[in-house]
């Protein structure tokens, strides 16, 4: 079973900064690709962003140039820099992983979700 350990949630002002980490208990090499996805109430949970093996990213239109995903191989690791935050990016952050299985099948994982308020 593939863990998925978050941290890095809180509440912030608009226009403040936080960043959110998360830490898979397999090796990174067999995760393609490991992102962010969000939550928020009455809404359906949306990709936020992705980094995959080739070190290509992708960010959802309403989070770019203002977040910044990136990754740490040596740490298992993904990373969320998120800068300029606003009210409407409040939501519950989960991360992701396409998980490559030993029986050479891909399965997604998500982890238990960090609580992220940005007040007006």
């Amino acid at each position: 079973q593939v863990q998925l350990v978050e941290s890095g949630g809180g509440l912030v002002q608009a226009g403040g900064s936080l960043r959110l980490s998360c830490t898979a208990s397999v090796t990174i090499s067999r995760i393609n690709p490991m992102g962010w996805y969000r939550q928020a109430p009455g809404k359906a949970r949306e990709l936020v962003a992705d980094f995959f093996g080739s070190g290509r990213t992708v960010y959802a239109d309403s989070v770019r140039g203002r977040f910044t995903i990136s990754r740490d191989d040596g740490k298992n690791s993904v990373y969320l820099q998120m800068n300029s935050l606003k009210p409407e990016d409040t939501a519950v952050y989960y991360c992701h992983a396409n998980v490559l299985s030993l029986s050479q099948s891909w399965n997604d994982y998500f982890g238990q979700g960090t609580q992220v308020t940005v007040s007006a």
